[in-house]
């Protein structure tokens, strides 16, 4: 309902705001691009280059699960040539802001471009998909702005050699780890991508559910610290964007020690570990490969 009323209220702005100019060009000229989530506002800063403006909705360390769109979004997604959204439930919001905004840009859906794992919707946890939307993104640059054709084929084929580095860096690091050490528990379902590309066991979670607003019950508490005794679990990973409390008390509870804060929704902002898609990745690998051997592995995965 209060989602239902920002829309509403996003929509009565614009239209107060009246025409105004339009267009899909912003500062220098450049092709004005809307993404959605943080990862996808990377993804296209890097494929776009100078040549675009990314209009990025969710900043850093924010939910996409509970955002409520700002009139601004709307304005901006109003002036797009192209939109970039995740897909899934991370940015459902999209479709009554494209609505309330005027938008005659067609949204591109990158989870449709990836492999998923059911209704998963965090396809970028594996790098190889990262690939495939930076793919999917080049392709939506070119058809709206033929005459960037050449760098934007030339930005993407020298980021997917670094996406592709990375992922054999990351598989180098956990190859490392005990087998039967590779097992963690997170804050809420994000990791299962990355969990399953790279041969990690995925025991539970301290919010049993893919959105990190769900509420664990007292039962769901006391049954993953069962788990996390039994397994032989750890370390928890809380996530650099939630209050870490929740993991505290499973910590205290089941033995396991807390490890290194995860970028799983979002990223962080400039200066921070996890500034960019490829730096949360390499975080994670170091934060999970130290936590879950009691420091016994450290690696370092490049790009």
């Amino acid at each position: 309902m209060a989602r239902s009323l920002s829309i509403i209220a996003v929509a009565l702005v614009v239209t107060l705001a009246g025409c105004g100019s339009r267009g899909d060009e912003g500062a220098g000229g450049r092709r004005i691009v809307v993404a959605t989530t943080t990862q996808v506002g990377d993804l296209a800063r890097e494929v776009g280059g100078p040549r675009v403006d990314v209009r990025q909705i969710l900043q850093p360390n924010s939910d996409p699960h509970d955002y409520e769109p700002r009139p601004s979004d709307a304005r901006d997604a109003e002036q797009a040539s192209v939109v970039l959204r995740s897909g899934g439930e991370v940015d459902d919001w999209l479709s009554g802001l494209l609505d309330a905004g005027g938008s005659n840009a067609e949204a591109v859906d990158l989870s449709g471009s990836v492999r998923a794992r059911g209704d998963d919707p965090h396809w970028w946890q594996d790098p190889r998909n990262a690939r495939r939307a930076a793919a999917a993104i080049r392709d939506a640059l070119v058809e709206a702005d033929p005459g960037g054709r050449r760098g934007y084929e030339k930005r993407t084929a020298s980021y997917m050699r670094r996406l592709e580095k990375l992922d054999r860096s990351v598989a180098s690091c956990i190859a490392r780890i005990p087998p039967d050490q590779r097992k963690l528990v997170t804050s809420h379902d994000a990791l299962g991508y990355y969990t399953s590309r790279y041969g990690l066991e995925l025991v539970g979670a301290v919010i049993p559910s893919q959105s990190s607003q769900a509420q664990p019950s007292s039962k769901d508490i006391r049954s993953l610290v069962d788990q996390i005794r039994t397994q032989k679990v750890r370390a928890i990973f809380p996530e650099s964007s939630l209050n870490p409390k929740l993991e505290r008390a499973v910590s205290r509870e089941s033995g396991a020690a807390v490890g290194g804060a995860l970028w799983a929704d979002t990223l962080g902002p400039r200066g921070s570990s996890g500034a960019t898609y490829i730096e949360s990745i390499q975080s994670n690998t170091r934060a999970i490969a130290a936590g879950v051997t009691a420091g016994r592995v450290r690696c370092r995965p490049v790009s």
